[in-house]
């Protein structure tokens, strides 16, 4: 079934944007959500443009009773089909440490308001028995790296608890996708400096989503070179495999709420290294 209703958060990221107007047609209804306004409204003309109708909402995925009566009055009006939870943020450590602030920021967006999210919508595809809820981890959490501790760890956490949620609805008539991610070009990875093999462009990432979501694929991960890779690597002394990650290592530069919370200029120096997605 062609979603007619979609809801996806972190629609002004690149990944989010390019999904938005993948969905983007006429007969379409979105509600997109992002917290800068300008670009937020930017996305939403380009949809407009292409025919969908498009509410958004600057209210952040970490408020979760406004984003939960937000979401809710949307689907009284425009039962939602499709659910994506897009919205994440990816940070550095200095050899293993990390502020408490960046990390609860970490935990907060990538993984704790996900599942709120999540749980606001369910109610409403249960009862209608229909509905389908994709969730975007990373390959970060296939082989977790040392310079990305909280992502490492957020992402994996996210892997299982789609697997959990799944299990937990088969027979309800709503689905569960998986989208693990290798690296996308977007502004987060702009913000690594280091290797991205196999990097993809953030709409053709979309183009491969949307496809594989038609067709209620439960899991979603490329590209496969790099995730069988990442699989072979598993089966390596562990020594070995330690050796291959530190190949990868990266700087990565602090995103605008780092710099907020430091008093930076946005052109300064990045706190801690890494490879990611999205």
């Amino acid at each position: 079934m062609t979603p007619r209703s979609v809801v996806i958060t972190g629609a002004t990221g690149g990944l989010g944007q390019a999904l938005t107007l993948a969905y983007a047609a006429s007969g379409v209804t979105l509600l997109i959500f992002g917290r800068d306004m300008e670009r937020l409204a930017g996305v939403a003309k380009a949809a407009r443009a292409q025919g969908a109708s498009v509410e958004t909402s600057t209210i952040p995925v970490t408020d979760a009773q406004a984003f939960e009566a937000c979401l809710v009055n949307f689907d009284a009006r425009v039962p939602v089909d499709l659910f994506l939870a897009v919205a994440g943020v990816k940070t550095g450590n200095v050899k293993g440490c990390e502020p408490p602030e960046q990390l609860d920021r970490v935990l907060d967006v990538n993984l704790k308001a996900v599942m709120h999210n999540v749980q606001a919508i369910l109610p409403a595809m249960q009862a209608r028995r229909r509905g389908q809820i994709a969730l975007f981890s990373s390959i970060a959490a296939l082989s977790p790296h040392a310079d990305l501790l909280s992502y490492s760890a957020t992402k994996a956490g996210l892997r299982a608890y789609g697997t959990a949620l799944r299990r937990a609805l088969l027979g309800s008539g709503v689905l569960v996708s998986v989208v693990t991610l290798g690296f996308i070009d977007t502004p987060m990875t702009d913000r690594q400096l280091g290797r991205t093999p196999m990097k993809l462009s953030a709409n053709h990432a979309a183009r491969i989503i949307c496809r594989r979501l038609a067709r209620k694929q439960k899991f979603i991960t490329f590209p496969l070179p790099l995730a069988f890779l990442i699989r072979l690597e598993s089966l390596l002394p562990v020594w070995l495999g330690d050796l291959i990650d530190r190949n990868y290592r990266a700087e990565i530069l602090p995103d605008q709420d780092e710099q907020r919370s430091k008093g930076q200029p946005k052109s300064t120096e990045g706190t801690g290294s890494g490879k990611s997605n999205e």
